[in-house]
């Protein structure tokens, strides 16, 4: 999938695969790669600089724990303004998604999204 099409998305995505309970990072982009059939690949480029943004909003909180047989790892789980916040994005996606296929169809909307 173009980079182009995932940017704005991130933190949806990301949100969106943390309401079913917490994940530690590389869990969370196994989540979207499944989820997605693995049209969306996330990269630790993005996938990452996400979870820090989205923790230092307070949309996620994150907690360091031993691993069954490795190195210790960061789980993150949403809070109730990042359930808020995924719920405003869940909106305008599909306000956007509607209009892109109106546009593309040759449809006229039928008034505010």
């Amino acid at each position: 999938m173009r980079s182009q099409l995932l940017k704005g998305t991130t933190a949806l995505l990301v949100l969106g695969v943390l309401r079913d309970g917490e994940l530690y990072g590389y869990e969370i982009g196994a989540r979207i790669r499944e989820r997605s059939g693995t049209l969306i690949a996330p990269g630790e480029g993005w996938l990452y600089p996400t979870l820090h943004r989205l923790e230092a909003e307070g949309a996620l909180e994150a907690s360091w724990r031993d691993g069954d047989q490795g190195p210790r790892r960061r789980y993150y789980r949403i809070t109730a303004a990042g359930l808020r916040l995924l719920a405003d994005q869940e909106r305008e996606w599909d306000a956007f998604t509607r209009s892109v296929r109106q546009v593309t169809r040759g449809e006229l909307a039928d008034g505010p999204a």
